[in-house]
């Protein structure tokens, strides 16, 4: 049966616990509100930490990394079914504190990762990625773990999250597990709830952008950014909900944009259907996803 705490205390002090017999730890944080997508992410800490390990499922809407006109208070909550898959899944632990528990009244220390989180979702939520970082490190100092899963979908986060460990040295290794998708190439989400029809059947737009990226791209070889950002544009702009808010085509290691886009190249896109806003990103080789 999974245990669910709510304490920081309790939680580290199991955590210690565990470091003082040499169990290896695995760690999937969340904001709760899972899908399949967070079920293969407990899934794949599971297989990491090995069947004499331990698995720990954090369920935290963190209100840091979101803007003041953004839906932090009406992002979907359902911690007795998030408590029930991660069982299902294989958490030996729920981790799911207030937001006292996390940031006390007179909280005033930051992380601030000042390279990779400039672009994309930097640009339109600036204060987006300093929430991120902020409590992924709490919560690497309330679980200790070995080794953190983090999903594909939200590329640019995986990445900020891989150079904040890098730099401040933390003892966790990051995985990241491929995005899973609706049948129809939807990539999975919280915020998909928010989506009834047609506003569900126009969200497929994204993964559509992305597939005639790579057709471009495989009938060119090479494409310019500018010409090709239009083009996609213009495709989901078709649709009478959708509204982009950026595309980028970059390179995945540095996430600089590129002009020139070839087969080495990652997109990404946010795109508001209707009031939702959702993001994708892919590899244009095809692989990864």
């Amino acid at each position: 049966m999974v245990i669910f705490i709510r304490s920081v205390k309790a939680m580290q002090r199991l955590a210690r616990g565990w470091r003082r017999v040499g169990a290896r730890v695995g760690f999937v944080p969340t904001m709760g509100y899972l899908h399949a997508g967070h079920v293969s992410l407990v899934r794949r800490a599971r297989r990491l930490a090995g069947p004499k390990g331990k698995v720990v499922a954090s369920i935290f809407v963190n209100p840091t990394q979101f803007g003041p006109t953004e839906d932090f208070a009406r992002y979907p909550r359902d911690l007795k079914m998030d408590r029930k898959l991660c069982a299902q899944a294989g958490a030996d632990v729920v981790f799911a504190p207030d937001a006292k528990e996390i940031y006390p009244k007179d909280f005033s220390t930051y992380v601030v990762e000042q390279e990779l989180s400039r672009p994309m979702e930097g640009q339109s939520r600036p204060t987006h990625f300093r929430g991120v970082a902020t409590v992924v490190a709490k919560l690497f100092n309330i679980v200790l773990p070995d080794v953190a899963v983090f999903g594909a979908k939200d590329f640019q986060q995986a990445a900020v999250v891989k150079r904040m460990v890098r730099d401040l040295n933390f003892p966790v290794k990051i995985v990241i597990a491929p995005t899973v998708r609706e049948r129809d190439g939807l990539a999975l989400s919280s915020r998909n709830k928010y989506l009834e029809e047609p506003l569900r059947r126009q969200a497929i737009v994204l993964s559509q952008a992305i597939a005639k990226a790579r057709a471009a791209v495989r009938r060119t070889n090479t494409v310019q950014a500018g010409a090709l950002r239009s083009e996609l544009r213009g495709l989901i702009e078709q649709q009478p909900a959708a509204r982009v808010d950026y595309i980028e085509f970059f390179n995945p290691d540095t996430l600089q944009p590129v002009k020139s886009v070839d087969r080495r190249t990652h997109m990404a896109l946010a795109v508001f259907i209707g009031s939702t806003r959702l993001i994708d990103n892919a590899a244009l080789n095809g692989k990864g996803d």
